[in-house]
């Protein structure tokens, strides 16, 4: 019988496969964040002592990865999980030293203009990045040349007449359909690539597919079920009958331009704008 440890180790993830196996179920919130992050890095160029913002960091899994694999220095943002929680997590993993967990809503960012040098997101963005000004809000954090990663779910390809299909849907043996109201978030290749090239502040804009996503996604739903440690309905099922067609991850990696934008996020806009 196929162990937990032997279902977390996969060749496309030589870094991830030194991760307890238990830590990465006890703390996932959907998705293998490990094996994504892993992903994205492969298009990145980071470097011992870098400042990266790890926007929606979840448990932190990831902001303890990145300090660890690559010695940066990580500020974990989450709205959900408390500075509290996550920074127990980051002594246990003894990255104290590297890792600042904090508690925020990612359209209230209280960092200094082009602090960071990176910022990443996983399985995150596609909360609150669909909006197209907020790729100009985030990169006011990012110095001039840096980087932007991001990973999330979206669709392979548009759904034929605009209908969600049925497989997706319907509900599974579990009584869960994959299909929620939140999934209007998943967008296509094609989307993230424009919303992307359309701004001014950033440059050298990538979108790939992650190859297999779907499978992997699946896989690590599987070692979900049989470690009895869900925190939701586990959605395999679905990502088997649909094996592509529709479900993908994609990577998005760009560059800060020199030019800045307004930021419309800003509270103090309308004092400088003359209004009362």
């Amino acid at each position: 019988m196929v162990d937990l440890k032997e279902m977390l180790i996969k060749p496309e993830f030589p870094r991830s496969a030194g991760y307890d196996p238990d830590w990465q179920l006890s703390n996932q919130m959907g998705p293998n964040a490990l094996w994504l992050c892993e992903w994205l890095c492969e298009a990145m160029e980071l470097k011992p002592g870098m400042r990266v913002l790890d926007l929606g960091c979840g448990k932190a899994m990831t902001s303890i990865f990145l300090a660890r694999e690559f010695g940066v220095r990580v500020w974990a943002a989450d709205l959900w999980m408390s500075q509290d929680n996550n920074w127990n997590r980051v002594k246990e993993a003894g990255a104290q030293d590297s890792v600042c967990p904090l508690r925020m809503e990612a359209h209230a960012l209280p960092f200094a203009a082009g602090f960071f040098d990176a910022v990443i997101s996983i399985d995150a963005y596609h909360y609150f990045g669909t909006d197209e000004h907020y790729i100009d809000y985030i990169g006011q954090f990012v110095r001039e040349g840096g980087q932007f990663g991001v990973v999330v779910p979206g669709l392979a390809r548009e759904f034929e007449n605009g209908v969600v299909p049925t497989h997706l849907a319907e509900p599974q043996s579990n009584g869960k359909a994959f299909w929620e109201p939140a999934c209007r978030s998943f967008k296509t290749a094609g989307f993230w690539n424009a919303l992307w090239q359309g701004s001014a502040s950033v440059q050298d804009v990538k979108v790939d597919l992650q190859p297999d996503g779907w499978r992997l996604w699946m896989e690590f739903e599987r070692a979900i079920e049989k470690s009895g440690k869900g925190i939701f309905p586990s959605d395999a099922e679905a990502l088997e009958k649909d094996a592509g067609q529709y479900i993908a991850f994609m990577r998005l990696t760009a560059r800060r331009s020199a030019l800045s934008e307004m930021n419309l996020y800003d509270p103090t806009l309308g004092l400088q704008c003359g209004a009362e």
